[in-house]
């Protein structure tokens, strides 16, 4: 009994791990974008492709997944049988949970290729957001940090009051 509930708390430990894995959507900010400045640039789609973002392999699947199959496999049979079951059963849950953490992981995504105003060229791979993008849609290009997200420009909005001219040198107010 002891054993089957530790088996079911690392199942729920490797669940858990796999599903707070990064994403690379650009519906999702990270909390550690929050609250900083961001570049923006304005771009023109060329081209939009789907890709396939492969999975993470960081060895918390795998560590997961061996630890709960050495568990499983040392619960058979006596003694001798229990240790050679354990060996294997760590193995095997190794690469179990291996695929399970890299299947979980991969993200199916676009790659945009856009053109700058200055002419040049960019490919940005995101994961599939809320907006569908085609060629000759006006883009911005949100940079925070190290992180690249492509969002569809918004329109341009009169301002209610324009600003005021600067006061030309030399006169007075």
């Amino acid at each position: 009994m002891h054993r089957s509930t530790l088996s079911l708390a690392m199942a729920s430990a490797l669940a858990f791990m796999v599903a707070g894995c990064a994403t690379s959507s650009p519906d999702m900010i990270s909390r550690n974008d929050a609250q900083r400045m961001s570049t923006v640039l304005d771009a023109t789609v060329l081209s939009v492709r789907a890709v396939t973002v492969d999975g993470s392999q960081s060895g918390a699947g795998a560590m997961t997944g061996g630890v709960i199959g050495a568990i499983a496999g040392s619960s058979i049979g006596g003694r001798r049988d229990s240790a050679v079951g354990g060996v294997l059963g760590a193995v095997a849950g190794a690469m179990a949970g291996n695929a399970i953490e890299r299947n979980t992981t991969r993200e199916e995504s676009l790659e945009i290729m856009v053109q700058l105003r200055n002419g040049e060229r960019r490919a940005i791979v995101q994961a599939k957001g809320s907006e569908n993008f085609v060629p000759g849609d006006a883009i911005i290009i949100v940079t925070t940090g190290n992180k690249v997200r492509i969002l569809r420009a918004p329109q341009a909005v009169p301002l209610a009051n324009p600003p005021l001219p600067a006061p030309v040198a030399g006169t007075r107010g």
